[in-house]
């Protein structure tokens, strides 16, 4: 059985989805590896939403677009192919992001003068003043999600999330 809330009993999402799933032959199913995906899946639409929500949204950022300038903090100038595989998306969405974010003047291209196939983005200095203004109030967005656990089971998560990442080339 899946132990799933602190009274170790199915959430409802769950009880609908084993109830549709069970139409299917039940030795076809790996219910735990169900569980383990849908609530990763879960949270992590929930973490967005949140952040867009109560964080992003008076910056006028989306998911992405934060995504962009906290790497860009990060990493200093980065091409705009690492930038896409950073995120998660192709190329092109990250060359509209990067028109979007261009125009609120939050961050530069520069083309590589070596390859001009090659086309580096930047922040400018109000980019660098959103991101650092931004980031604490997104960092205790993060503090409160997982607010409910303890420092073991933050690091214990933590670990497991990492594995998972690590194993499947994410």
């Amino acid at each position: 059985m899946h132990i799933n809330n602190e009274d170790g009993e199915l959430l409802p999402e769950e009880v609908d989805t084993i109830s549709q799933l069970t139409k299917l032959p039940l030795n076809s199913l790996n219910l735990d590896a169900i569980a383990v995906v849908t609530n990763i899946y879960r949270i992590a639409q929930g973490l967005r939403n949140k952040m867009e929500q109560e964080v992003l949204s008076e910056y006028g950022l989306s998911w992405t677009s934060f995504s962009i300038l906290y790497d860009l903090w990060i990493g200093g100038s980065l091409e705009t192919k690492k930038l896409a595989e950073s995120a998660g998306v192709s190329k092109a969405t990250i060359s509209n992001i990067t028109n979007t974010l261009e125009k609120k003047d939050l961050c530069y291209r520069k083309v590589d003068h070596r390859d001009r196939r090659n086309t580096f983005v930047l922040l400018t200095d109000k980019g660098k003043q959103v991101i650092e203004e931004l980031y604490p109030r997104f960092h205790s967005g993060e503090v409160d999600i997982v607010s409910s656990l303890d420092v073991t089971e933050k690091k214990i998560l933590a670990t497991l999330l990492r594995r998972v990442i690590r194993e499947n080339e994410f």
